[in-house]
Formats: C-alpha cells, sequence, structure tokens
C-alpha cells in the first residue's frame, strides 16, 4: 500500500511540475510572440497553438495538487461563523459534493475522450492535431482531483480552516 501512495504522490507531483513548466512556457511564448512582431516578424503559428493547449494542461494538471494544497479559491465567512463541530460536517459535506461534481466531470470527460477517439476528430488551427490529446486531460484531472477531495470527506484533515481572511 506505501508503494502504491508513493507511485500516486509521484504522479500528482510529476502533474504539478509539468503544470508549472508550462507556466514558464507561457511566460516565454507570450515574450518572444511580442518581440517577433514588434520587430515586423511574424509568429511562429505553433507559438500561439502551444500557448494555447498550455493554458488547458496547466490547468488540468495543477488543479489535483491545488486541491491537495487547499489552493482553490473558497470563502471561510461562513465556515468561520459555524461552532467546531458543525464546521467540520459542513466541510466534509462540501468535500463530498466536490468529489460527487468531480466524478460526474471525469466521467462526461471519459465520454468525451472515447467519442474524439471514435470519430478520429481533429483539432485544426495550424496543425492537424488529434483532439483526443486535449481531453485526455479532463478525465484524468477530474479523477485525481475527486481523490483529493475525498481525502477531505473521509479523512482526519478537513478542507476549511474555519479562519476568516487571509493567513499566509
Amino acid at each position: 500500500m506505501a508503494l502504491i501512495l508513493r507511485g500516486y504522490n509521484m504522479v500528482l507531483y510529476a502533474m504539478a511540475f509539468v503544470a508549472a513548466a508550462m507556466l514558464v512556457w507561457l511566460m516565454v511564448s507570450v515574450v518572444v510572440s511580442v518581440a517577433m512582431r514588434n520587430i515586423g516578424v511574424q509568429p511562429f503559428a505553433w507559438l500561439f497553438t502551444s500557448s494555447e493547449y498550455a493554458l488547458l494542461y496547466m490547468t488540468m494538471l495543477g488543479a489535483p495538487w491545488l486541491v491537495r494544497e487547499k489552493g482553490h479559491v473558497h470563502i471561510e465567512l461562513v465556515t468561520a461563523a459555524l461552532p467546531e463541530g458543525l464546521r467540520v460536517a459542513v466541510s466534509r459535506a462540501v468535500a463530498l459534493a466536490c468529489v460527487a461534481v468531480c466524478a460526474v466531470l471525469a466521467w462526461q470527460g471519459a465520454d468525451l475522450f472515447l467519442t474524439n477517439i471514435e470519430r478520429n476528430d481533429y483539432d485544426v488551427r495550424a496543425y492537424f492535431f488529434p483532439r483526443w490529446i486535449l481531453t485526455i486531460s479532463f478525465p484524468v484531472a477530474f479523477t485525481l482531483m475527486a481523490v483529493e477531495f475525498a481525502r477531505f470527506v473521509f479523512g482526519p484533515e478537513i478542507l476549511h480552516s474555519g479562519e476568516a481572511g487571509i493567513h499566509e
């Protein structure tokens, strides 16, 4: 079991690292594209397309890690006003709702992925790009997010701290 958990953690952190690298790529591609336009050269077609794809992948690959680190935006105003026992119950209920939503989105993402493969869909812009390469990120990311939210449902830690405001 420890080996499975270590492998899972490695996958989660590898996805977060790739998302961070894509953020750097977005910065580089924007700077290069603007510089090319300023000197009167048409930017490469793949530069813009890769930036668009990086936005999707960066979001999908980084989201499960953000759930683990409680890095998603959420409002503590209500949970801060609740007594400890009720706060724990509400936090676990919210996490359970998040598991359900992520499970539905993972299921629908898998259906979209399989439809893209079945139809042999392509994203036609600068290049013909198999669309399934984009949509595979949906079932993978939402499944991992469901797992991470489930940790807040069944684990010792809860999603909400009960502290309103910024505490960094």
